[in-house]
């Protein structure tokens, strides 16, 4: 998949979940379901609830998205 087959969108983190994921209500009003992307695992990044983040999703499934990037 290259860079330009994804949505990327702003959110702010609702709810965490079990396993690395987590409920981010995008600035559309979208609830979705994310998960941390491996450089920030490997880099050991942490999230809290009201965190506004960057979120990449696929136009193939729009309610999963994974997390690149905190702000």
């Amino acid at each position: 998949m290259s860079n330009k087959d994804v949505i990327e969108l702003v959110g702010v983190v609702e709810e965490m979940l079990p396993a690395g994921t987590f409920r981010v209500q995008l600035e559309s009003g979208q609830m979705i379901i994310a998960h941390l992307a491996g450089k920030m695992r490997l880099n050991r990044i942490r999230l809290a609830v009201g965190d506004k983040v960057k979120v990449v999703m696929t136009p193939y499934d729009l309610s999963k998205g994974r997390i690149t990037f905190r702000y």
